[in-house]
């Protein structure tokens, strides 16, 4: 009798293919954030007056992209030595796709030697590494420096120049021409208060080790010859201050693009056309302090969390760990926490085998009923079929166990 049990149950599994399918046991409400913030403040910044002496300003959140406080932010005014954030993203990115390295010597041409404007006054031939170039330009805004790696990096001023306007297309800069690499005025040399936010935001974000230039304060070059003081004010005088960079001129008058990091929010502030220095900088000020007492980053979840466990049917592993991609946070409005909620949502037909970090579901974040942030929930190891094996050991034990 038992084996007459044991070949039908064979014989049905047999007829049936085999699929193996995951669903969710359980939800849990766990409070999210994601890369790709969508853009809910800028009601509240058409709300806001801070009364800033600048022209252009823009206040940006640096992780998302999130716009936070605008004046006059598309319009095209002179950069001054501004520029030099989109030289010095150029510089990074040849750095990291290994066309240069920090050790590398650079040469000073002629052309670079009579640049004038703020320098560390190269004389022709001198050499100094990449680090030390970048030194100089971070923190005192050396022109000299800046053409010589422009032509250590593209052959020339011009063909870098050409560079900067294409990287700047790339990244949406609709508002920039660049025609020099370090903005000593020029006709037509102009940007905007969004757009020297956009290239500031590419640069910090993507390149954090930039900030270990542009937060000294005090240092030297030449072994001690040449004495180097932060022309950014903030990065002494504010808490939290990173960077990034400042620009003037007599027709671009005072310019700044600041970066400032506290509690997880990262910050970037730009301001053109100030009156005076001073008030440059306390135009910044105004911006970094309204954000930073406004608005929060929460960090919710970090990368590798579980967030659920999927029951897997018919697969060589009963159960898998369903984790966060990455790490998630949401920026929110100081007191919207407690209208905060979530939602776990997996991809229907979830079958084996599955790879180790494939894409299984998503969780999403709500702030009032608005979707606010979502992000890939994945598994954490890899999962097989079962084998043909494994189903007639099944079958013969659930037969074996009838026949008791």
């Amino acid at each position: 009798m038992k084996k007459i049990i044991c070949l039908i149950l064979c014989g049905l599994f047999i007829l049936n293919p085999v699929t193996s399918f995951a669903v969710l046991d359980s939800e849990g409400i766990i409070p999210v954030w994601s890369d790709d913030v969508i853009e809910t403040f800028s009601q509240i910044q058409n709300r806001v007056t801070l009364n800033l002496d600048s022209e252009g300003a823009i206040l940006m959140e640096e992780d998302s992209g999130t716009i936070l406080y605008t004046k006059n932010e598309h319009a095209k005014l002179r950069p001054a030595s501004v520029t030099k954030v989109m030289t010095i993203l150029l510089i990074m990115e040849a750095l990291e796709r290994g066309d240069i390295t920090l050790e590398d010597k650079v040469p000073c041409s002629e052309r670079a030697r009579k640049m004038g404007g703020s320098q560390i006054w190269l004389a022709e031939n001198e050499t100094l590494t990449v680090h030390e170039m970048l030194k100089a330009i971070c923190v005192v805004s050396a022109n000299d420096c800046c053409v010589a790696m422009s032509e250590f990096i593209s052959g020339s001023e011009e063909a870098f120049v050409q560079k900067m306007n294409e990287r700047a297309k790339e990244l949406g800069m609709n508002d920039t021409t660049f025609r020099n690499c370090h903005g000593i005025d020029e006709d037509g040399h102009e940007t905007s208060a969004m757009d020297i936010a956009i290239m500031s935001r590419e640069l910090s974000k993507n390149h954090p080790e930039i900030h270990n230039y542009t937060k000294i304060w005090m240092d030297t070059l030449r072994d001690g010859k040449s004495q180097l003081v932060n022309t950014n004010k903030l990065v002494r005088f504010y808490a939290g201050c990173t960077g990034l960079k400042t620009g003037s001129t007599s027709l671009a008058l005072f310019n700044l693009s600041a970066t400032a990091t506290r509690n997880d929010l990262k910050l970037i502030a730009v301001v053109m056309k100030g009156p005076t220095s001073q008030k440059r900088f306390d135009d910044a000020t105004k911006l970094l302090d309204y954000g930073f007492a406004n608005f929060s980053n929460t960090v919710v979840i970090k990368e590798g969390t579980v967030v659920t466990t999927i029951d897997i049917e018919k697969a060589s592993k009963t159960q898998v760990d369903i984790v966060a991609e990455k790490d998630l946070m949401v920026l929110l409005n100081k007191g919207d926490e407690k209208n905060i909620r979530t939602e776990v949502v997996l991809n229907e037909n979830v079958f084996a085998p599955l790879e180790y970090f494939e894409v299984v579901g998503v969780q999403r974040c709500y702030l009032n009923d608005e979707l606010i942030g979502e992000i890939n929930l994945v598994t954490n190891e890899k999962v097989d079929s079962k084998k043909w094996g494994d189903f007639f050991n099944e079958i013969l034990d659930f037969g074996c166990m009838l026949g008791r």
